[in-house]
């Protein structure tokens, strides 16, 4: 439906039983479930087209501000496209800060108002990936090198940044005997090398490990399982 057979239909219904069912184009055309969906501090503004008049001809306004500042601004990159998402990465950098962002509507020289989004604080509401792991066989042991996932943000020297760098993680490291299909976890703790011994020759392991901030008694997921046969 377009925004004029919206505005149509608003008559039509006045008209023909006295009762307004449908809504002005304004209204129908506003953005629905504006929210960010952060992950590693990737801060991805998302919304949803209007009820009924959010058509081919949509395009879409994006602005944003930190908590506390009076002016809005633009995001140049999100000014009048067609998608459904924004990234906000590079403008809610300051992750303890709070931000707001906000969506409106144009088609056919129609403009909705504005959807605002709750406050969002990356720091607190940011998902963790698995940690990075590999696995080699190291005589009749198993060596685990895990690692944190990066954020979009780098150094000084122009190397990317750890999460480690925002949190205090702990490493939980899991094995799994193929052969009795038992998992158990075998390490839990901050170090980022993990040595699994003694293990039953000729009998295959898989390992996953995940990643627990403490704080937020928040876990990422497991990561892949990486399969090791013993010899």
């Amino acid at each position: 439906m377009t925004p004029k057979h919206c505005f149509l239909g608003f008559l039509l219904s006045f008209f023909l039983t006295g009762v307004v069912e449908a809504q002005p184009a304004h209204v129908c055309l506003k953005p629905q479930r504006v929210h960010f969906q952060s992950r590693n501090f990737h801060n991805i503004l998302h919304w949803q087209p209007g009820r009924a008049c959010a058509g081919n001809s949509s395009v879409y306004f994006v602005q944003y501000k930190m908590y506390g500042q009076t002016q809005w601004r633009k995001k140049e990159d999100c000014w009048g496209i067609q998608q459904f998402f924004c990234d906000l990465t590079n403008e809610t950098s300051e992750v303890q800060e709070a931000y707001y962002g906000r969506v409106r509507t144009a088609s056919a020289e129609i403009h909705s108002g504005w959807t605002m989004t709750q406050r969002f604080v990356p720091w607190w509401e940011t998902k963790i990936d698995p940690p990075v792991m590999n696995v080699t066989r190291v005589h009749g042991s198993l060596l685990v090198i895990l690692g944190a996932p990066n954020t979009p943000y780098r150094n000084q020297k122009g190397k990317n940044v750890s999460m480690e760098n925002y949190y205090e993680l702990v490493y939980r490291v899991f094995v799994i005997n193929n052969s009795l299909e038992k998992e158990q976890k075998v390490y839990e703790g901050a170090h980022r090398v993990v040595k699994i011994e003694a293990l039953t020759p000729h009998t295959g392991y898989c390992v996953v490990a995940e990643i627990y901030q403490p704080l937020l008694d928040r876990s990422s997921q497991k990561s892949e399982e990486r399969c090791v046969e013993m010899p």
